[in-house]
C-alpha cells in the first residue's frame, strides 16, 4: 500500500509559512518522498501499516489550510503515469529500500 499526502496550506504570514514548513518536515521525518511541492508519498507495505501515519499525520497537520489522505495498493501505483519536460516514464516496479548499518 502506498500512502499520498496533499496539502493546500496559506502562507501569507511568516507564522503561516513556518507552519507549512514544519508539516512538510514533519513529513520528510516520517519516511515520505516529496512527490511535488505539495504532495508527498510513502510505501507503507499493507493496509495495518497505514493507522499510524494516519494518525501522525492528523496530528502535525496545521489548524488552517486543508491536507488529504490518499492510499492506493501498488497496482493503482504501478499504473501511474509521470510526464516529466513531455518524456513519459512509469514509476520503478519496486520502492527503493533504505539500509541502515
Amino acid at each position: 500500500m502506498w500512502m499520498m499526502v496533499i496539502f493546500d496550506l496559506p502562507t501569507g504570514t511568516k507564522r503561516e509559512r513556518g507552519a507549512a514548513a514544519k508539516f512538510r518536515n514533519k513529513l520528510l521525518d516520517m519516511g515520505f518522498e516529496m512527490a511535488q511541492f505539495s504532495v508527498y508519498m510513502r510505501f507503507c507495505g499493507d493496509r495495518s501499516k497505514l493507522d499510524p501515519y494516519i494518525k501522525k499525520v492528523k496530528a502535525c497537520a496545521p489548524k488552517n489550510g486543508k491536507v488529504s489522505i490518499l492510499m492506493f495498493t501498488d497496482k493503482q501505483f504501478s499504473d501511474t503515469i509521470n510526464i516529466y519536460n513531455r518524456d513519459v516514464s512509469r514509476p520503478a516496479k519496486e520502492p527503493e529500500q533504505i539500509v541502515l548499518f
